[in-house]
């Protein structure tokens, strides 16, 4: 479970945001800073839980991180003002994001090479759960008890969380631990960041990338006012879009021993592509059914599902020595980018699909273009 929170925190609350809208008299761009403030706390923690760790230890961390995450929840079920959710989103999202980045650590603890990739499938096969699962529970939860009853799921799950921890969990971390080093990381990153075998895969997995976070932070505002549906409706077309990224992600398991990855990125930008175009187009006519927004998702997300995870490999495969600066900045950067796509969705929201659809179209066109222009040529060299 930990390993998905930062899913959880997202696709539960989704289904809120365009009933705290109402609830508060806000107007829905105000209601969907919540999301975005939410991503920011995620794009900080991704960078400072790993580090932090590697020097008091996975147990201490881990809990002080999920007690931010039961706080944040607790007070939030008593906000009295968006823009008092919106700050306590961010802190949720600090607090959350420990959960993968300590899960991943612990397991690079305990574990190396078949062993560790073993235990790492499993914890993805959670991780595809959630983004199904979340949006139902929190559809369920605001039919029974309004928005505040998601901030009580919240909280009943960091506390569960935090039992079992505080409880179960034994420290991993190494006995000798050296002091945070942030000159050090500052100086890996740095030189990450000038080496285009990291900046070509990065740039062509960041762009589509965009396109899921565009659409995750917008659909609520984009189905339920201005598709008119129910927040339980869209709660149920969203999980099936997210089976998109499911089914993606086991035809990209079987295919890549046969294909390799360069192919598997080629494959997944094309098929992006054409579902932002898709998209776009249907946006641009007119189209107001909620099929013209679900189905071309779906094949996106299909194709993000074959180019994301062969991308990280590519960006991390030359950089064993660097691999938790990789894993960091491969973690954090899409948070913090798209929390200024977030924040620019909100503002350009007409009651329409059309901004939305062409936020993520653009963002397949630049995936494709990436791939195409840089990735090939650096990606292996």
């Amino acid at each position: 479970m930990l390993v998905a929170l930062t899913a959880l925190g997202m696709d539960m609350f989704l289904p809120s945001v365009p009933v705290l809208a109402r609830a508060f008299g806000a107007e829905p761009g105000a209601a969907q800073l919540t999301v975005t403030t939410y991503l920011l706390g995620l794009a900080a923690g991704q960078l400072a839980w790993g580090p932090v760790s590697d020097r008091y230890g996975r147990k201490p961390v881990l809990c002080a991180g999920l007690g931010l995450f039961l706080a944040a929840s607790l007070w939030g079920a008593h906000g009295r003002s968006i823009d008092e959710i919106a700050l306590l989103r961010l802190a949720q999202g600090i607090g959350m994001s420990s959960g993968p980045v300590i899960a991943r650590s612990i397991v690079r603890d305990l574990y190396a090479r078949e062993r560790a990739a073993h235990l790492l499938a499993r914890m993805m096969a959670v991780f595809g759960v959630v983004p199904v699962a979340a949006p139902l529970l929190g559809g369920a939860a605001l039919t029974l008890h309004g928005w505040q009853a998601v901030f009580w799921v919240y909280a009943g799950i960091a506390l569960a969380l935090l039992l079992a921890v505080a409880g179960g969990l034994p420290e991993t971390a190494p006995a000798a631990r050296a002091p945070v080093a942030f000159a050090r990381l500052a100086g890996n990153f740095a030189a990450l960041l000038r080496d285009p075998r990291f900046r070509a895969p990065l740039a062509t997995m960041i762009c589509a990338q965009m396109g899921i976070i565009a659409f995750v932070s917008c659909s609520a505002l984009v189905m339920v006012p201005a598709l008119r549906l129910t927040p339980a409706a869209f709660s149920v077309l969203f999980a099936l879009i997210m089976l998109g990224q499911i089914l993606g992600g086991l035809a990209g398991s079987r295919l890549v021993a046969r294909t390799g990855i360069a192919r598997m990125v080629r494959l997944g930008a094309s098929l992006a592509l054409a579902a932002g175009l898709l998209l776009a187009a249907l946006a641009l006519a007119g189209a107001s059914h909620w099929s013209a927004v679900v189905l071309p998702m779906i094949l996106y997300l299909f194709g993000c599902a074959f180019l994301i995870p062969n991308a990280t490999a590519a960006a991390l495969s030359p950089f064993p020595q660097m691999a938790g600066a990789a894993s960091s900045l491969l973690g954090a950067l899409p948070f913090g980018l798209g929390a200024l796509v977030s924040a620019g969705l909100a503002a350009a929201f007409d009651g329409t699909m059309r901004p939305l659809a062409l936020a993520v179209c653009a963002s397949a066109c630049a995936s494709f273009a990436f791939e195409r222009l840089w990735f090939r040529k650096h990606a292996h060299g």
